[in-house]
């Protein structure tokens, strides 16, 4: 069931201190025919219920970086409030918008991810993977002073003892001029994409991502013509034909495909409030069953049959109008 969050005062007592994490999902960006911008996203979970909760932090919160130390790392204060959604207890973060209207969230990037090595000399400029999205919402009002203000921190890779390893991540942040860019690690080296794409999921890098789409030129919206072979007709049984090919399965590259081919052919939306309710039509294709294989954190012999889906929730930032919405399996 729905539930939508109007426009949220961004200014309410934090109760907690979290920190980001999020797995194996799927993010899109829409654009509207007025010029606005939603963003959303999936997130997925498969070994438990995650008991997720929205949580919202004012301007001037004092937050202490994370190093392999323990909270020695940055001290800084949120220059922007910001709402979030948190995952693995109340103390991680996986989504969220702040009230300068950038938006986005970490998704999981297991195998790829490789943070740059820890040098407690410079601990006081330190913050942990799992500090990113939380330093970017505070910090930064747009895209522009993202990709500026990653290149002045270190970033380090610190064990998630909720998990066990360090988070596996990579982000993608949208704002109001609909800039986007995708932040990944990879041999400890940072890496940032514009993304005009607007599509992210997971493993392997988003590049190889922009690559595999040339394998599905062949994609439109419009139905196939019927062909003539010698005296025999053949033509489509049906709707559907111009999509033909379009992989089904459940990973990351085949989501990655399904999700540019729908939010580039979806329907005109005047608002970004309409834009809202066609997003969550598109993101509802990417919810994924219970089962072994049904998402991250599940296994053949561990998966949660209390679970009503592995795709626990979606959410879809109107970053124009500043309206945080959700739903939930």
């Amino acid at each position: 069931m729905k539930n939508i969050l109007k426009t949220i005062v961004l200014s309410i007592a934090l109760l907690i201190y979290f920190s980001p994490l999020s797995q194996a999902c799927t993010g899109i960006k829409l654009k509207a025919e007025d010029g606005s911008y939603v963003y959303g996203r999936t997130l997925e979970w498969g070994a438990f219920d995650l008991n997720s909760k929205m949580v919202v932090v004012p301007q001037g919160h004092q937050f202490k970086g994370l190093t392999p130390e323990g909270r020695n790392g940055k001290d800084y204060q949120s220059k922007y409030g910001f709402i979030a959604v948190t995952a693995f207890g109340d103390d991680v973060l996986a989504d969220g918008m702040n009230e300068a209207g950038l938006a986005g969230g970490g998704f999981y990037h297991p195998g790829y991810a490789n943070y740059p090595a820890y040098d407690k000399k410079n601990a006081d400029n330190t913050i942990a993977a799992q500090d990113i999205l939380t330093y970017m919402l505070a910090n930064f009002k747009d895209v522009a002073e993202v990709k500026k203000g990653l290149l002045e921190i270190n970033v380090t890779g610190v064990i998630l003892e909720s998990v066990g390893l360090e988070l596996p991540g990579h982000w993608m942040m949208s704002d109001a001029t609909g800039a986007t860019v995708v932040i990944e690690f990879t041999n400890g080296e940072l890496t940032m994409y514009d993304s005009n794409v607007g599509v992210i999921t997971n493993a392997p890098n988003y590049d190889w991502h922009l690559t595999n789409l040339s394998n599905y030129l062949n994609l439109t919206p419009h139905p196939q013509n019927p062909i003539e072979i010698n005296d025999i007709t053949i033509k489509p049984h049906g709707a559907g034909s111009g999509f033909l090919g379009l992989p089904g399965d459940n990973t990351p590259a085949s989501r990655f495909v399904r999700a540019t081919a729908y939010a580039h052919t979806s329907r005109k939306t005047t608002d970004a409030k309409e834009a809202v309710y066609e997003l969550f039509r598109i993101l509802d294709n990417f919810n994924l069953p219970l089962g072994p294989d049904g998402g991250e954190g599940a296994s053949a012999d561990h998966f949660d049959n209390s679970l009503r889906s592995t795709t626990l929730w979606s959410t879809a930032a109107n970053i124009n109008d500043l309206q945080y919405s959700y739903h939930t399996q």
